[in-house]
């Protein structure tokens, strides 16, 4: 059953009641706003630094040095913005005594229109499944990679290694609420930084060894290839740095929420830098434009050694394995507040038989479509570009910007007015490039491989 919709109002400066959420059982099971700026520093950071960083020097192939040190600036640069912005329209609609847990509550109610709720749970249901299941195959193809050296003749395929994550992410996703994440996602952060030190330290002795790969750093020779490669690693890094979910993660916090989450942003994006440009620039400066869209298994070919210690390759595996729960669980949020508000009674207890039978059941099937999906089309670095497209271009460089004019309402002689309309008018176009050359790619890829592959796609 799909979410009512506010009733479509434009926005009021005057104040206007809360919206009750005594009642909502999304609201009170799902989004429990106890949380410190902390705790939502380290959901954000779960969000965004997670292992689809590896895909960085994959992205850099389709740009090149300097286009892809400028994307990848520029991103950093229109993201911590964009997600400022957006933190001081709940932070003005909080003040306003209209505080808003849903992306798709404040559109619709900002906006004035009904028809933007539903895009935004369409924008983000596309996010949270395609995480979901490029987190998946993901998982499952680095245990591939750590099988196959350890059993090069083993009979097992990527599709068994999803199965075996799927079932743990079943498990894992029956923790009833987002604010209960919190001690999980201070490990992800640790996580993030461990195995990126770690890929760089791998890339490093792999690029100085006596068997460095030959490095070529030149783009495609067609012009309209490179133009779609463009696009494509556009979008990819547009996936990297978004999330889609700051209104659900600025939900967490205890009321006044007022200036908390600007803290947390300053501490996502201290980890961000460390990590997203170490890890595109060692990876990228090893393996060129022969970077895959999984820097691991670059580091461990199928012919011949590895490239770096087992040990320290091993050890990075499995650092991305356990924080790959931390971001399955954190993009599952939203799926799991619809399901509640939709299926749970508030009058019971979280744990109540009522409850807790649905809830194991609509979670489990939800992972259970995932890991069916990762295992069908293992096409993890064409599903990024299309999910960057597709969705994290609207909801994190279009909306907050016309959400802010909207509700601070500066005046057309501003600087600020401008660069939110110049911003929302290029990654409108960005977007629409990259959903084409995404979904080209794709379908170009689609050709190369049979259902449920034992193979990812590059």
């Amino acid at each position: 059953m799909m979410p009512e919709p506010p009733n479509p109002q434009p926005f009021l400066d005057d104040e206007g009641p809360e919206p009750a959420r005594d009642t909502d059982a999304g609201a009170v099971f799902v989004l429990q706003s106890k949380g410190q700026w902390w705790h939502a520093g380290f959901h954000l950071t779960t969000a965004i630094v997670g292992p689809t960083i590896l895909t960085l020097p994959y992205a850099f192939r389709g740009l090149g040095w300097p286009v892809g040190f400028l994307c990848l600036t520029a991103m950093g640069i229109v993201t911590f913005y964009s997600y400022y912005l957006m933190s001081k329209v709940l932070d003005y609609c909080e003040k306003a005594g209209r505080r808003h847990i849903r992306f798709r509550e404040l559109a619709a109610d900002v906006l004035g229109s009904g028809w933007m709720f539903y895009f935004v749970i369409f924008i983000q249901t596309a996010i949270n499944t395609g995480v979901g299941i490029g987190a998946i195959l993901l998982a499952g193809e680095c245990i591939k990679i750590m099988y196959t050296e350890l059993s090069p003749n083993g009979s097992l395929k990527l599709y068994h290694f999803i199965a075996m994550v799927t079932v743990v992410m079943i498990v894992i996703s029956q923790l009833p609420s987002f604010h209960s994440l919190r001690h999980i996602n201070l490990g992800s952060l640790l996580l993030s930084l461990g195995y990126s030190f770690l890929v760089v330290v791998a890339c490093v002795y792999a690029g100085t060894s006596k068997n460095a790969p030959q490095r070529d750093y030149s783009l495609d020779s067609s012009a309209s290839i490179r133009v779609f490669n463009a696009f494509t690693s556009i979008s990819i890094i547009a996936a990297i740095f978004g999330n889609g979910i700051l209104p659900e993660i600025q939900a967490t916090l205890a009321p006044p929420a007022t200036g908390k989450m600007v803290k947390g942003l300053v501490m996502c994006y201290t980890v961000i830098f460390i990590t997203f440009y170490a890890t595109a620039v060692s990876g990228y400066w090893v393996f060129g434009n022969k970077s895959s869209s999984n820097i691991l298994e670059s580091l461990m070919p199928d012919e011949g050694p590895s490239l770096a210690p087992t040990w320290v390759l091993g050890l990075a595996v499995v650092f991305v394995l356990l924080q790959l729960l931390a971001i399955g669980l954190v993009y599952s949020q939203v799926a799991y507040e619809i399901m509640e508000k939709n299926s749970a009674d508030v009058n019971q207890g979280m744990f109540s038989k009522r409850n807790l039978i649905p809830r194991i059941i609509l979670r489990s099937v939800y992972m259970i479509l995932c890991g069916f999906f990762a295992a069908m089309l293992p096409f993890f670095g064409d599903i990024s570009g299309v999910v960057g497209a597709v969705g994290f271009i609207p909801l994190d460089f279009v909306l907050p910007m016309l959400l802010y004019n909207k509700t601070h309402k500066p005046t057309k002689s501003t600087f600020t007015y401008w660069l939110n309309m110049s911003i929302m008018v290029v990654f409108t176009g960005v977007g629409l490039m990259g959903t084409f050359s995404s979904v080209r790619k794709l379908v170009l890829d689609a050709k190369e491989f049979k259902l449920f592959s034992d193979d990812v796609i590059d």
